[in-house]
């Protein structure tokens, strides 16, 4: 079962404030857990939104482009970890395990969810196209 951590994004995120030291060592140190465990896939920290995009979708399959930055940052993710656990318990586990990424005794959360398998989804030419770009990653 896969898992994503999801970090939101801070005001400090936002303002592209890098983080320090102390954040950084444990931020390394948690993840160097999570790969010695075998359960990282992926993580990686996320540049504000002032450096990114939205692609809106409209009526008629309209397309509209707006640039960040986004001002509610209730919304906005500031990066992830992807894990691949046995159950929902291990992930919930680990999750509990993670650095506050705005540093310790500042007020924050993540966010943990389901990762979709293809199992996940009723056989069908879709998803066999899917399973066959699995297949050609490795």
């Amino acid at each position: 079962m896969r898992f994503i951590i999801l970090v939101k994004a801070s005001p400090e995120s936002e303002a592209g404030a890098m983080p320090g030291e102390d954040l950084l060592a444990a931020m390394g140190a948690y993840h160097e857990e999570l790969a010695r465990a075998g359960v990282l896939l992926d993580g990686v920290g996320l540049k504000a939104s002032a450096q990114g995009w939205r692609v809106r979708y409209g009526k008629g399959g309209e397309r509209t482009v707006v640039d960040g930055p986004f001002t509610e940052t209730k919304e906005l993710l500031a990066g992830y970890t992807l894990i691949q656990v046995r159950s929902r318990e291990e992930a919930m586990e680990w999750a509990r395990r993670f650095p506050n990424p705005r540093g310790e005794g500042l007020e924050t959360e993540i966010e943990v969810r389901p990762v979709f398998e293809l199992d996940d989804f009723a056989p069908g030419e879709a998803v066999q196209r899917f399973r066959d770009l699995d297949a050609a990653r490795v």
